[in-house]
């Protein structure tokens, strides 16, 4: 007999995010091992030390723009100052800057001692001081009205941070910027935190392997791979199983191996139908379950547990539990679930520092109709290319629909209390 829950006795998805955030908040506080990898091989990964500054930044006063270093107050009496030298990036420092004179400078370049600002190439005019018996001098001044302040176009030596101090903290996810950064403080490799491993289980007699030719009835295992991929960008390890069957045996036996994992991922059997074993399943492991099933829809069936986790020398980081997401098998439903209640606690596992679902706001561009009651989440495909982002539906054929999903590039959020929203409306949207 099932036992899932009547439709009002379900959490909203507030509660569930809520509930969600909260055991993701506690985890955060233990973190993973650490383990040294090279920057080349660092992206994705959390950083599980400070990242700190092995010089002043910049280590020299630095020109941001071409143009002419000088003396402010000179240069905006707009008379006509010598240009004494000339700088390029890589250059040493240079100077004193000559009283009466600029020194030509590009971007990047030291500024020479004495100089407090410097004027963009494109505000001078230039001119030649005639002398008797002598070459004419090149001269510059700044382009009336025109004036200069101390400061500008320049930055000045340890503006951006000192010697010693943290620049990233750790709980950083790692990316082109943070390499980057790494790179500049001479950071040939860095401490990460392990990745959590993260067990995927299909469940059903109707799923095959990928590489089988189903015959009537039966689908490939799209889902596996689809949340392989997420975990993998969600910064965790993750570990296909062989498919579990509709029965007690194969289910209780991949729960058991399972229970290694940091996280399991359950896809399938979460129903309330009569081959939806995988309840029962994890409470004769010992599951201790937190709810099962949200207002939501894609995911409705949504079961969230912790199991006993396995002892001995396969046992996961976390020592005393494997935390459990049951997701509906469609795949729509599985990666809409994923996003919204399993990333988060895998993140947390992961050692980051943020681990909600992002959104963002965006303008309708057609009506939409839903039902009041479950908060929708449909997919979409967002026009970010002019100043307000421009969102519509992907037309599908329910939560099973691949082809849909594929186009879309976020999910439209349709709250419980709506029954329809108007173009034009601005609206929220889950990020993928």
């Amino acid at each position: 007999m099932s036992t899932r829950k009547s439709n009002n006795a379900l959490l909203t998805y507030a509660e569930a995010a809520a509930f969600v955030a909260k055991r993701a908040q506690r985890l955060a506080r233990s973190k993973p091992a650490a383990e040294r990898v090279t920057l080349a091989s660092a992206a994705g990964r959390v950083l599980a030390e400070s990242l700190r500054a092995d010089t002043d930044q910049p280590p020299f006063a630095r020109s941001t723009r071409d143009g002419f270093a000088c003396r402010a107050a000179e240069a905006s009496a707009h008379r006509p100052l010598a240009i004494a030298g000339s700088t390029r990036a890589g250059d040493p420092p240079s100077g004193p800057l000559p009283r009466g004179a600029v020194w030509e400078i590009m971007t990047g370049a030291p500024v020479p001692r004495g100089a407090d600002a410097v004027i963009m190439l494109e505000h001078v005019e230039f001119a030649h001081i005639e002398s008797a018996g002598a070459a004419s001098a090149p001269t510059i001044r700044l382009s009336p009205p025109r004036i200069i302040k101390p400061g500008e176009n320049i930055v000045l030596r340890g503006a951006q941070a000192h010697k010693g101090a943290a620049l990233l903290p750790a709980g950083t996810l790692i990316g082109a910027a943070q390499i980057a950064l790494a790179a500049s403080c001479g950071c040939t490799d860095l401490a990460v935190y392990a990745k959590p491993r993260v067990a995927i289980l299909s469940t059903g007699d109707e799923i095959v392997p990928i590489a089988a030719k189903p015959k009537p009835g039966q689908i490939r295992n799209s889902s596996a791979a689809m949340l392989a991929a997420m975990v993998s960008a969600a910064g965790g390890q993750p570990w296909i199983l062989p498919i579990a069957r509709d029965t007690d045996k194969s289910l209780d036996t991949a729960l058991a191996r399972a229970s290694a994992a940091d996280l399991l991922l359950i896809t399938g059997g979460v129903s309330a139908g009569k081959f939806d074993l995988v309840e029962p399943a994890l409470a004769r492991q010992g599951a201790r379950f937190h709810f099962t099933g949200v207002r939501i829809q894609p995911g409705k069936p949504l079961v969230f547990a912790e199991l006993p986790c396995t002892t001995g020398p396969n046992q996961n980081q976390n020592g005393t539990k494997c935390w459990c997401f049951g997701l509906p098998g469609n795949p729509v439903s599985s990666a809409v679930t994923f996003q919204l209640f399993a990333a988060p606690i895998l993140a947390a596992l992961a050692g980051r520092r943020d681990f909600g679902p992002r959104f963002a706001f965006a303008r309708l561009a057609a009506d939409v109709k839903a039902k009041p009651g479950l908060t929708r989440f449909l997919p979409a495909a967002c026009t970010f290319s002019g100043p307000v982002p421009k969102v519509k539906l992907v037309a599908w054929q329910g939560s099973g629909d691949l082809a849909a999903m594929a186009l879309a590039n976020c999910y439209l959020v349709v709250p419980d209390d709506s029954d329809s929203l108007h173009a034009g409306t601005t609206v929220n949207i889950l990020l993928l």
